[in-house]
């Protein structure tokens, strides 16, 4: 029997939708790496949302769309500082020997993203235990077994429907990489951001037609992953050495040696430069086809 696109959709949804849930106990016990599984479970459901997005009933997928994006928001600024504060402390540790007055200038790179988290992490708390939480946690319930599809589209061929669904996100993708190369420098950075933003997004649509499809999407979606980490070392380190001259601008006003700032600087333009190094065979190898 031919699986109907709608119960192959809810049984992704109803895995993504676990995850989101299975990570909440976690962040409130600040467990290791919590923030950063319930921000991925969170994004999952909003990637799958918009790839799948004909599936579903407008009105009640574009709530709940809004409230899943309220949630990543906060769960990103904790776990954005997070990030930081290790990537800083792993900088710091191997220029170690070379870092005058290393305890002030860690106080203003590690410290102070460990601060930013603490407070961040502080309103993910206590967002979870507002009202508008705890109704989007049992939207989400119901959604596991019951999400407001359309009846007539969900009862299409799961095989048609999600083959479509990944044409659609990969011809995106490639148009993005495509026109890449005509960008003016100045603005290859937020392109390479788009770029690596719809990747993400393929590969999340893939993982989910993985089931119905079988090894070609988990191959396209194993492609896509390569190019958002090529991609995301790159944005990691750009952003990373755009708060160290941020904090070295501090540094400076407040009369510190901005010695290691500089150097700092300099570590994080030559690791953006090696991930970029690494994008054009990961673009070409999903510019070239689909499966």
């Amino acid at each position: 029997m031919v699986a109907a696109a709608g119960d192959a959709l809810i049984a992704a949804l109803r895995d993504d939708v676990d995850r989101l849930l299975a990570a909440e106990p976690d962040v409130r016990a600040d467990a290791p790496d919590s923030v950063h599984q319930m921000r991925v479970a969170t994004r999952r459901l909003r990637s799958v949302l918009r790839s799948y997005r004909s599936l579903f009933r407008k009105e009640p997928a574009a709530e709940i769309g809004a409230e899943l994006r309220w949630l990543a928001a906060l769960l990103g600024v904790a776990r954005d500082a997070e990030v930081r504060a290790d990537r800083f402390a792993d900088l710091l540790s191997e220029h170690g020997d070379e870092v005058p007055d290393a305890d002030v200038v860690t106080d203003r790179l590690v410290a102070a993203e460990r601060a930013r988290y603490d407070a961040a992490h502080a309103e993910v708390l206590a967002a979870l235990d507002t009202d508008r939480y705890r109704a989007l946690r049992k939207r989400l319930t119901h959604w596991r077994t019951e999400p407001p599809l359309r009846p007539t589209r969900a009862a299409v061929p799961a095989t048609d429907f999600f083959g479509v669904v990944l044409l659609r996100d990969h011809e995106r993708l490639d148009a993005l990489i495509r026109h890449e190369p005509s960008v003016p420098g100045a603005e290859r950075i937020e392109t390479l951001h788009d770029i690596r933003k719809s990747a993400k997004r393929l590969r999340y649509s893939s993982e989910a037609a993985e089931k119905i499809i079988g090894d070609s999407a988990a191959d396209l979606g194993h492609r896509a992953k390569r190019l958002q980490t090529v991609l995301g070392d790159h944005r990691d380190a750009i952003e990373s050495g755009e708060a160290i001259i941020e904090r070295a601008a501090q540094a400076e006003a407040a009369g510190e040696d901005t010695t290691t700032y500089r150097r700092l600087t300099a570590a994080e333009h030559t690791a953006a430069d090696r991930a970029l190094a690494r994008y054009p065979e990961a673009a070409e190898a999903l510019s070239t086809s689909l499966w």
